[in-house]
């Protein structure tokens, strides 16, 4: 069980705040974790989108964006730590930084996605 103090999460926070930030001002310095998912944006967010088809990459609220973003660039892109883990630190991060509508948003999306990394079609 992580802590909050466990470094991973730590590194998913920092990450997740520059994510946020670059949604905001796309010039930003990239000397973070944040500038390889950035690279890495379209792809991530075509996933986002077929994993939440009625909602627009653009309509999704900019922290659930983040959120999103970085779990998905380690389920698809990464894959170091278990899609589990990897939903379960999103959707905690979405009840610390997210509204209230925010957990069961992040943790539908990643399920839909988990479902097709489970289940390649």
């Amino acid at each position: 069980m992580k802590t909050r103090n466990d470094p991973r999460h730590l590194k998913r926070i920092q990450t997740i705040k520059d994510l946020f930030a670059y949604s905001f001002h796309k010039e930003q310095r990239r000397d973070t974790a944040a500038s390889t998912i950035i690279n890495h944006l379209t792809d991530i967010d075509d996933l986002i989108q077929k994993g939440a088809p009625l909602w627009p990459v653009d309509k999704i609220a900019k922290i659930d964006l983040a959120i999103l973003r970085q779990a998905v660039y380690e389920l698809y892109i990464m894959k170091k730590e278990p899609p589990r883990v990897i939903i379960d630190e999103a959707v905690e991060l979405a009840k610390e930084f997210g509204g209230d509508t925010s957990p069961k948003f992040v943790n539908g999306v990643l399920g839909t996605l988990f479902l097709w990394i489970e289940q390649p079609s």
